[in-house]
């Protein structure tokens, strides 16, 4: 005697036997994820959308970019080494426009459930529409395993509980990684104000508390992984390769399921990123101020800031001017050029 599922999992005969090959597609929703929040949340798991074993490679997206960058307060030039904030100025920043940013501490949660918010979504930006749509992302997630397990679709189960393991795996070693690493000395309350020059001529103006501008642009995002992290990330890279082998022996009603998870998934962190307006680094939030400015040239820039900050040896160090007799405490030598 049979029992049968509650669900009846029969379809129409469709060739989708490579199905599990959509998770191995080349997407970068997970990494840019990683990115704006700036680690990972433990509901991760539950979003498996394609690409998700690339989670470790989120550093690379900003494309090798170390932007210059210039402090209009003292006059020193350096670049930013951070490569999630450069990524996220690139991505607000216009070209032939000054995009003003602010970067503030996070305020400690007070509440009980300011706290489990803290620690369910770490990173995430308060607003509606991405906590939604990240929301529904899990929530998706959840309810395929439930619709698989309704079928008795044992082998869908298997493929989304190992693609769950390795989200896990990533997830731990990305809240290692992540951790608040050198930044420099300590600056006490002093305020900094910071002009980057990044690639196709963008603009961008950071101002905050120096402690602050230090920790999101000097020192390390993702610290390099030990050995054993390695291990455990190629470990978790085979898995989903394994996952792309074996899907063939999923029902065709699960390959469908599967499909619609992938697809689905991924629309919805895609949305998530796309209305996340703030970065999370090391306990620091960055956002836009204001709308940017337009430049009809750089040199127009050059030479509104050079007269509201009193000085130009920054200007002379990244190469926007040239030296002149006036230029106050020149540090001469090879100009940063991005």
């Amino acid at each position: 005697m049979t029992i049968d599922p509650p669900v009846d999992p029969r379809v129409g005969t469709v060739g989708l036997d490579a199905a599990g090959l959509v998770a191995l597609a080349d997407i970068g929703t997970v990494q840019e994820r990683t990115v704006l929040t700036g680690t990972a949340s433990i509901l991760d798991i539950f979003v498996l959308v394609p690409g998700l074993h690339l989670q470790q490679k989120a550093p690379c997206l900003n494309a090798g970019e170390h932007p210059a960058c210039g402090a209009l307060t003292s006059g020193y030039v350096f670049r930013v080494e951070n490569p999630a904030t450069v990524f996220y100025l690139q991505r607000v920043g216009r070209t032939g426009h000054l995009t003003h940013v602010e970067v503030q501490k996070v305020k400690e949660p007070t509440t009980w459930y300011g706290s489990l918010f803290s620690t369910l979504l770490p990173g995430q930006e308060k607003s509606i529409l991405p906590i939604t749509a990240y929301l529904l992302a899990v929530s998706w997630g959840i309810g395929v395993l439930i619709l698989l397990a309704l079928t008795g679709d044992w082998w869908g189960l298997i493929m989304c509980g190992s693609l769950m393991s390795a989200r896990f795996i990533n997830f731990v070693i990305i809240r290692e990684r992540s951790r608040p690493g050198w930044a420099g000395a300590d600056e006490g309350e002093e305020k900094g104000d910071l002009l980057i020059l990044l690639s196709q001529d963008r603009w961008v103006r950071m101002k905050g508390k120096v402690n602050d501008l230090k920790a999101v642009t000097s020192g390390q995002w993702l610290r390099r992984e030990h050995a054993v992290e390695s291990w455990f990330t190629a470990i978790a890279t085979v898995t989903v390769y394994l996952v792309a082998a074996l899907a063939g022996n999923v029902e065709q009603f699960g390959k469908i399921i599967l499909l619609c998870l992938f697809i689905g998934s991924a629309g919805l962190l895609a949305l998530a990123n796309t209305t996340t307006k703030q970065l999370h680094m090391h306990g620091c939030v960055l956002s836009v101020v204001g709308e940017p400015k337009s430049y009809g040239r750089r040199k127009y820039l050059t030479d509104e800031l050079i007269a509201e900050t009193g000085r130009d040896d920054w200007a002379v160090g990244m190469g926007m001017t040239p030296i002149s007799q006036d230029t106050k405490n020149p540090r001469p030598g090879t100009a940063v050029i991005t």
